[in-house]
């Protein structure tokens, strides 16, 4: 029979996890066991998703990073993942809602999060198996004074990541073993071999977290619906971001910002357009008109530039309206 070897939260440090496995000596007749996270925050989440998906004898535990993506729950870390994976996205999420939320055999149990003492695997709430903010809360309720596996007593060993414990693996009592070591935030990326219950790391290549956010804040801000965001959002959108952006980011945020005063510039020529076309048009072509409500406020006199402003409200309607009297559209920034 071979050996059951858990890894900790890999949040895609690929390099990392493959000298892992190289220095645990992992067989073909080993299983391999992931705690969840296999995504997010660092470089290389294909091809984290790719061993575990392609290699037999293989489970991956939901983590609270794959379920976010299997929710649609986004925050910048997901936004950078799905910018990683392009065009394989969708089919890496179909994959991770097919991960269980624990895994246990006659040696071991591993969860990603937490686990209840005394409660059996498959009766335990989801969300705090895999670590939700709604798990994590519901915790902090249950044991207000201390951690879960504080009060895990039961003699079959537990397996966990989700909170960093630091550079060093929690091992208490030979049952209770805390793998995540903060590989993507460069510390290490930690294996437990069992039935031995000997511990294995190797050390991080890079802070891969802070590199990932800067590396990746031009191409996720380029996604960003800027074209139907509300004007002022427009405004304190980019400047959350212009202060701590490197220079070609933050050159590129002043540049959404000169088009989209641009674009409200134009509302006195907006107003004296529809005027225009108001008076020129015939009742048919009036109603054929892609800007007709505009045109028939100016024609009842009631088309002023606060009436173009209430109608103009983001960037996109904006635009549409210049286009459809003619008057040319200012470049969103390449």
């Amino acid at each position: 029979m071979g050996r059951t070897v858990v890894v900790g939260d890999i949040h895609g440090c690929f390099d990392e996890l493959v000298e892992l496995l190289d220095r645990v000596g992992l067989r073909p007749d080993d299983l391999l066991v992931s705690v969840g996270d296999l995504v997010d925050r660092g470089p290389n989440p294909a091809e984290v998703i790719r061993l575990f998906r392609d290699r037999p004898n293989s489970v991956a535990v939901m983590g609270n990073h794959e379920r976010k993506h299997v929710r649609g729950i986004f925050s910048y870390a997901q936004e950078i993942t799905r910018l990683q994976l392009g065009d394989g996205y969708a089919e890496a999420v179909d994959w991770m809602r097919t991960l269980p939320y624990f895994y246990e055999d006659d040696r071991v149990r591993v969860v990603h999060a937490a686990a209840l003492p005394g409660v059996p695997l498959a009766e335990q709430p989801e969300e705090i198996l895999c670590g939700t903010t709604t798990g994590e809360r519901d915790l902090a309720v249950r044991f207000p004074d201390g951690h879960w596996h504080d009060h895990y007593a039961d003699a079959k060993p537990v397996v966990f990541g989700h909170h960093v414990t630091g550079p060093e693996p929690l091992v208490r009592d030979g049952r209770i073993f805390g793998l995540d070591t903060g590989a993507c935030h460069g510390w290490n990326l930690t294996a437990l071999s069992i039935p031995d219950f000997t511990v294995q790391a190797v050390a991080a290549r890079a802070d891969h977290w802070t590199l990932a956010k800067r590396h990746w804040q031009l191409p996720v801000l380029r996604t960003r619906p800027w074209h139907d965001l509300p004007w002022a959002e427009v405004t304190t959108t980019a400047a959350r971001y212009a202060p701590n952006a490197d220079p070609a980011t933050a050159a590129w945020l002043a540049a959404v910002e000169r088009w989209a005063a641009e674009l409200r510039a134009s509302f006195p020529a907006l107003t004296a357009a529809a005027g225009a076309a108001a008076a020129a048009l015939g009742p048919d072509e009036m109603r054929a008109h892609p800007a007709a409500p505009a045109l028939y406020q100016a024609r009842a006199g009631r088309l002023d530039e606060a009436a173009v402003a209430r109608h103009c409200q983001t960037p996109r309607r904006t635009a549409t309206l210049l286009a459809a009297l003619g008057l040319p559209v200012p470049d969103f920034p390449a």
